[in-house]
């Protein structure tokens, strides 16, 4: 998950760029006629929340991703939050979780009391390592978070079998994987829940703000439903202390008509990785590692410049000088963020993830990227000099 600013918003960023790092215009002029009539039909339902269109985007999401239930809130934040609320995790308890992501992973697991314990990441995918889990493990540990990055599914089976092991929950952190497999099966079916962000960059991305969780278990997904709506089920009876998180109906409509063309997207997102590994396999570059396993949804084309970040950011420098929008994912691991100095991690406590994060640089990818676009983004890498 990732916060829009006048600095980093990829959409504030195309009309900069001649090759934007996200062309979200395209998005909605490929589907205008769809996305306008769903729009209108809840307008001129008078309609806005939990209602039809609601309804039947969790059914549809629910579908696709292979679970049996799906719970539309306000944020991919919140998604987390519930989540972990929905399975029990609070005040006291450990979470694993990855030491390299974006900081929306730490903030759910304090934002219910819990403890974010981190784990270090597997060099060649950046998500964490399921061999070092054992190591983070105490007797107060309930619960791990791996976190999809940048679309590439985490190693499930062997994270899941621990967890077992143990007697621990597995939420999956899917923010940033919508339709993305690991071993044929869609992430977001592969623990006891998963929490998704819409937020308008993400391969499913609405007009705003939005998120969901998924489950194969009803009573997550009715805890879940409760605690998104002031912890009612009946209008003025509150059962439990809830919150305001609720997918309101254009966000459902427009998501449901783009969930359509999802596979479709995100098949135009491979294609484009397979390009530029063709094109950059014969430069220093570290280009992404797809185990086996993994069929990722491409979120993010991140790949990593030898030497220390100030180099990076020289490097990426030269892009935006030769007209190339690009992003850092993420310039500060969690435990280094100001928001987490109370927890008294020296910086150096977790090399692996600060070393990716000096080190990351995001290319451009989408599905509306063109060949001729990407082909400028790969000749001004080659003929930046820097690599």
């Amino acid at each position: 998950m990732s916060t829009v600013n006048s600095a980093n918003d990829p959409s504030a960023s195309a009309s900069r760029a001649a090759v934007p790092f996200l062309d979200l215009r395209a998005a909605y002029g490929e589907l205008r006629g769809e996305m306008d009539a769903a729009v209108a039909r809840v307008l001129e339902s008078g309609w806005y929340l939990l209602g039809n269109e609601l309804k039947q985007f969790e059914q549809h999401f629910a579908e696709y991703v292979g679970t049996t239930h799906a719970v539309g809130v306000a944020n991919g934040l919140d998604a987390l939050t519930l989540a972990l609320r929905a399975l029990g995790i609070g005040e006291g308890d450990e979470v694993l979780v990855p030491s390299n992501t974006y900081i929306a992973t730490w903030l759910a697991v304090t934002q219910v009391g819990a403890v974010p314990v981190p784990v270090e990441p597997d060099p060649r995918t950046y998500n964490i390592d399921p061999a070092r889990l054992a190591d983070a493990l105490t007797p107060k540990t309930r619960a791990i978070v791996p976190v999809h990055l940048y679309g590439q599914p985490a190693d499930m089976t062997p994270i899941t079998a621990f967890a077992a092991q143990h007697s621990l929950l597995v939420l999956e952190d899917a923010a940033q994987a919508h339709g993305a497999r690991y071993n044929g099966q869609r992430t977001g079916s592969l623990g006891d829940a998963a929490a998704w962000s819409f937020y308008p960059t993400k391969n499913l991305g609405a007009l705003g703000d939005g998120g969901a969780v998924t489950t194969r278990h009803p009573y997550v997904a009715d805890k879940v439903s409760v605690l998104r709506n002031y912890g009612s089920r009946v209008k003025y009876l509150n059962e439990v202390q809830g919150v305001n998180s609720r997918l309101d109906e254009v966000h459902a409509a427009v998501l449901d008509v783009k969930l359509r063309v999802l596979d479709e997207w995100n098949a135009r997102r491979a294609q484009q990785a397979e390009r530029y590994a063709s094109a950059l396999e014969s430069t220093p570059l570290v280009l992404p590692f797809v185990p086996g396993w993994a069929e990722p949804a491409w979120h993010l084309y991140v790949v990593r410049v030898h030497g220390d970040a100030a180099y990076r950011n020289h490097v990426q420098q030269q892009l935006t000088a030769s007209g190339i929008g690009t992003m850092v994912h993420y310039p500060l691991p969690p435990h280094r963020q100001q928001a987490y100095a109370s927890t008294g991690f020296p910086g150096d406590a977790f090399p692996i993830a600060s070393a990716i994060a000096q080190s990351a640089l995001s290319l451009p990818i989408g599905p509306h990227m063109t060949v001729a676009d990407q082909e400028r983004v790969i000749d001004a890498l080659l003929a930046s000099g820097v690599l």
